[in-house]
């Protein structure tokens, strides 16, 4: 049986015919002034056969065939066999078994029996593990996650005579598009979805290690922070430790309060003493009430390196802000130190680790990680504006640290004319040039967000290191700041002041390109020597060169410098790779062929071709989208130049399947109302099971041919006008 069925409006059909009379009209017309000739009648007919299917097309017309089925109305059974599944919490006989065990119960005894009678049954397990032993009779695709439209969406295509689908899952949908487009699609064909409901509806009783956000690598001798994050689903706050873990030995332990159902986040800090590649691994013990006692631990991978640092400090004046400083890094075994120190009426100063003139070309600045600029302008005797820009650039495509440190003489104040106002992470108040002094001493009080940055860490305990920052001696003097810039991140404020704005910002920091820059708005940061010497004052400024040259460090050899975001990706991540690449010479390498390749973990290459970043600097970079977890493989190379670089790249696999949570009935329910069918407890198996077995034959097979959106349709239009037009011109009509 075939008919035709229109989308369209009444309204707009009667336009449709006025359509085609207006141009029959018009046919008529120009056929009677060209003499009633043969050809222009051809012509016009054909003009009005195009007009006619155009109008035919907007009443998007479907040509419908319906067939009839003689092969037995099929039912298909989802099992859902992802990893949610595992929790324990159905309720079976008077005793409590894990979803998944409930379900193999059912299907032991058959359950879809009384359906037999019928239809054809068709049983398909769905969102299985890999290596999972899952018979899998609609050949559906096993994903680390549950994929309720995959798995629908599969069964639709497939099978052609469908009377009704039973999902049986704990509706935990946490891969691929929404189901409620697929659910749409049942409705439109008028198939029930049945969901039986596996599972509660609060989560069981747990603590669980969620996420270990840990750097690609840290150096040697100098603590790390290691965050993480736990989640707790127990009804009372619980005292307990978390472990840092090299096999049998610890290397650092934290007492912790998690509060009851929350979620927790903090780091522990740990001192690597030996150089190398780590798995580690972080844990706290298992608590009595917990129903899952093997997800409080967490394996994580880290390297330990020595890397010694180029640092730039650049001032007007030895003052006492400068001079320590200056020592502190001195000291320092992992830092090569140069400094310059622009006399406002000597020059620039000379002796041991002084450079005799700014570094003023881009192979001579690139060697820096960090530049430490002080009560410094440009100007006269100062930076030029070349310098400036030479600075920018370092921090925006190499990668590089920068720290302002006004002073009192309010030299800052003519970078907000060079292109280094970009990168300041505040708005300088340029009616306070030299500065705001105070009568009495004023403190820095970290913000919220400073509680817990690794810079400004002097105790791996929060209220002890709180308490530091507040016996920290204060300041007298501080910069004229109005606010923080978007984008910024404010670690410590005044104490006293505050304008419209709020707390004047003294300690902020923000991302400019590939590098990081800090403002640091008094210069009394010395004065924390006070009683303790250099405890707080070199750590302080040693964990800000160190974090920000951090990028800088991730992958290197000689001539050949990688650097990539996110540092820690995970599969599906965009992950955007940079590597800075010097000639021979050591300088920049331009106009270069730089290339890579990149080695899956399950051995698939890549080939990756690195394009030039504008400016100059050496820059290549390139994307990857990475659809394994494990360790990539990455080498960049520079073959003109005998350049390159190994490293590995390791990817982690999103946790999508999680135990312990609890079902999402929402989703199911909608599916189940969208199509007309029933979502039930797992008690109400057999009763849907009854319901399913009663529903009336699947209507006629339908084949529906839109012809508004047929190719074969819209090229016949095209050929009548095509030859309509060239008719014309034949004919002398044009």
């Amino acid at each position: 049986m075939t008919h035709w069925s229109f989308a369209a409006s009444f309204a707009l059909g009667l336009s449709g015919i006025g359509v085609v009379a207006l141009a029959a009209w018009l046919g008529w017309g120009n056929w009677q002034r060209n003499g009633r000739r043969g050809k222009v009648a051809l012509l016009e007919v054909l003009r009005l056969v195009a007009v006619a299917m155009l109008a035919f097309t907007l009443l998007r017309p479907e040509l419908i065939r319906q067939i009839e089925r003689t092969d037995p109305p099929q039912v298909i059974i989802l099992n859902d066999a992802s990893g949610s599944m595992q929790t324990r919490d159905v309720v079976s006989t008077n005793n409590i078994v894990t979803r998944a065990d409930w379900l193999a119960a059912q299907t032991q005894r058959a359950f879809w029996t009384p359906l037999e009678a019928g239809s054809e049954v068709l049983s398909g397990a769905f969102a299985a593990e890999p290596g999972m032993a899952a018979t899998n009779a609609l050949g559906q695709a096993h994903e680390i996650g549950t994929d309720l439209s995959g798995a629908l969406g599969s069964v639709l295509r497939q099978q052609k005579n469908l009377k009704a689908v039973l999902l049986l899952s704990d509706g935990d949908w946490n891969l691929g598009p929404s189901p409620i487009g697929v659910a749409t699609r049942y409705r439109d064909e008028g198939i029930p979805v049945y969901s039986v409901v596996t599972g509660q509806d609060e989560p069981i009783p747990d603590l669980a290690m969620e996420e270990i956000a840990a750097p690609a690598y840290g150096l040697f001798g100098e603590q790390i922070a290691i965050p993480y994050t736990v989640q707790s689903h127990l009804p009372r706050d619980v005292a307990t430790e978390v472990r840092l873990m090299n096999g049998s030995e610890r290397l650092a332990a934290k007492k912790i309060t998690l509060p009851a159902n929350s979620r927790f986040r903090d780091s522990i800090m740990w001192y690597p003493r030996e150089v190398g590649e780590f798995d580690l691994r972080l844990e706290f013990p298992v608590e009595k009430e917990e129903q899952l006692r093997n997800n409080n631990a967490a394996v994580f991978h880290i390297a330990v390196r020595v890397v010694k640092l180029s640092v730039l400090v650049v001032d007007s004046q030895p003052r006492w802000e400068y001079r320590f400083l200056r020592n502190a890094l001195a000291r320092d075994p992992g830092v090569d130190l140069s400094c310059i120190l622009f006399h406002p009426s000597l020059g620039p100063g000379g002796g041991r680790d002084y450079l005799s003139a700014f570094p003023g070309s881009r192979e001579m600045l690139t060697r820096y990680d960090v530049v430490f600029l002080g009560d410094v302008g440009v100007g006269k005797g100062q930076l030029s504006e070349k310098d400036a820009e030479l600075i920018k650039g370092l921090v925006e495509q190499q990668g590089s640290g920068l720290v302002f440190m006004p002073g009192r003489r309010g030299n800052h104040l003519s970078l907000m004319d060079s292109p280094l106002k970009e990168l300041l992470p505040v708005v300088l108040d340029d009616t306070q040039p030299t500065g705001v002094g105070l009568q009495n001493e004023s403190l820095l009080t970290l913000s919220s967000r400073g509680r817990g940055h690794l810079l400004t860490r002097f105790d791996a305990d929060e209220m002890v290191n709180d308490q530091i920052w507040k016996m920290l001696p204060g300041f007298y003097w501080s910069t004229g700041v109005t606010k923080s810039r978007p984008g910024s991140e404010v670690l410590a404020v005044h104490s006293e002041r505050r304008n419209q704005f709020g707390r004047i910002p003294l300690l902020a920091i923000r991302d400019a390109g590939r590098g990081k820059v800090l403002f640091m708005g008094t210069d009394s940061a010395w004065r924390w020597r006070r009683g303790v010497e250099d405890k707080f004052h070199y750590r302080f400024w040693s964990q800000v060169a160190r974090w920000m040259a951090h990028k800088r460090h991730l992958a290197e050899k000689e001539g050949i410098r990688l650097s990539y975001t996110p540092e820690t990706p995970k599969v599906g991540d965009r992950v955007f790779l940079q590597a800075t690449v010097l000639d021979e010479a050591g300088f920049p390498l331009e106009d270069g062929e730089v290339h890579g390749t990149i080695v899956s973990p399950t051995g698939r290459d890549e080939q990756l071709e690195l394009t030039e970043v504008d400016g100059g600097w050496g820059v290549y970079s390139a994307e990857m989208l990475p659809q394994e977890g494990g360790p990539f493989e990455i080498t960049i190379e520079a073959p003109e130049h005998d350049r390159q670089l190994e490293t590995k790249l390791t990817v982690s696999l999103p946790k999508r399947e999680k135990q312990g949570r609890p079902v999402n009935r929402a989703v199911l329910a909608e599916i189940a109302s969208i199509t007309g069918g029933e979502s039930v407890n797992t008690d109400a198996l057999d009763e849907v099971i009854q319901r399913i077995s009663v529903l009336p034959e699947p209507k006629l097979a339908q084949i529906r041919t839109r012809l508004w959106s047929h190719p074969g349709w819209g090229g016949a239009i095209l050929l009548l006008l095509l030859v309509y037009w060239i008719g014309r011109k034949l004919a002398g009509l044009v």
